[in-house]
């Protein structure tokens, strides 16, 4: 915070379109409808098939979309990501704000319109979103101590709103652990309202990671006191903590999260996790009446863990089949 499917994959993909495209000619046949007719369905008929790994359990009624990250996937900022989102049946992909390092602000190749406007006809040509930007520089630099915080955050912001994107991803990261480090909460919150000033000018939401417990998290998010700063929540976070997962959802409610990151640690795919009931979740999801984009970061085989294609694919489908069955 890389792969394409098997041929065997490919090819059960395909198969629908082609038994489509043989019963539209079978009707063809039996109305005597005009060839041109008959193409003009057989083509729209395949053009929605060929979309069937986006939508095989997609819901108009569906609360939640499901999204993955580019730099998880190995391809930080780089277009070939959306292609890849597209194969796995991803909705969305959460794109990164690029390497930040001893930088005044971040390697961030959207800043290029020519880079920006090939995203953008890819992203409507496949039919995805991009449903965040991640500042992950913040992983390991501190929000608290950087000097040109605002530049960097402003870049991002611009880059939201070039983009079209209206969440961006915060983590406090190693250096600004309020467990580890709680002097540094005056600070933090100060530089978090500038930051909230910001967001709500440009009519976007900064989604921020912290080592707090929800209700901890929840009082730092009143002290800022925006609403254009909420929790960017991580399942993980609770669960290698030995929280409880539902406890904690239900303390930040649906006003206080923005978005999710839905995986552990990594370690086993979702499907086999057995401390992450996922049915569990979304019937707490649904209680709290919350919805958005739940974002697949980690649990990756450890036997494989850079098998993307494999890890990322796996998780997609089942937590399509959790949230968006028909």
């Amino acid at each position: 915070m890389a792969l394409s499917l098997p041929l065997s994959d490919k090819q059960n993909a395909l198969d629908p379109n082609i038994s489509t495209v043989l019963s539209v000619k079978s009707r063809f046949m039996k109305s005597r409808i005009s060839r041109r007719k008959f193409l003009h369905q057989a083509a729209a008929m395949a053009l929605g098939t060929a979309l069937l790994p986006n939508t095989i359990y997609a819901s108009a009624k569906s609360p939640y979309k499901i999204g993955v990250i580019d730099l998880m996937m190995l391809k930080r900022q780089k277009i070939s990501a959306l292609d890849l989102t597209h194969e796995l049946g991803a909705d969305g992909v959460e794109v990164d704000m690029g390497g930040l390092g001893n930088r005044d602000t971040f390697d961030n190749k959207l800043a290029d319109p020519a880079i920006r406007t090939a995203y953008l006809d890819k992203l409507k040509a496949l039919n995805i979103d991009i449903c965040s930007l991640a500042m992950t520089g913040f992983y390991a630099q501190s929000l608290a101590k950087r000097p040109t915080y605002q530049q960097m955050v402003q870049d991002c912001i611009d880059t939201m709103k070039a983009m079209r994107v209206k969440i961006a991803f915060l983590p406090l990261g190693i250096q600004c652990d309020l467990i580890q480090y709680p002097e540094l909460r005056p600070v933090l919150v100060e530089r978090l309202k500038v930051i909230g000033k910001m967001a709500a000018k440009a009519k976007v939401t900064i989604g921020i990671e912290t080592a707090l417990d929800a209700k901890g998290e929840k009082e730092f998010l009143d002290d800022i006191g925006s609403s254009s700063v909420r929790s960017y929540f991580n399942f993980s976070n609770a669960l290698k903590n030995g929280r409880d997962l539902h406890e904690e959802l239900r303390i930040l409610g649906k006003e206080y999260i923005c978005q999710i990151h839905c995986t552990d640690e990594d370690g086993v795919w979702l499907e086999n996790n057995k401390r992450l009931n996922m049915v569990e979740v979304k019937k707490t999801l649904d209680d709290m009446g919350w919805s958005g984009w739940l974002v697949i970061e980690r649990s990756r085989d450890a036997n494989n863990p850079r098998d993307v294609r494999g890890n990322f694919g796996a998780n997609t489908r089942y937590m399509k089949k959790i949230f968006q069955a028909l």
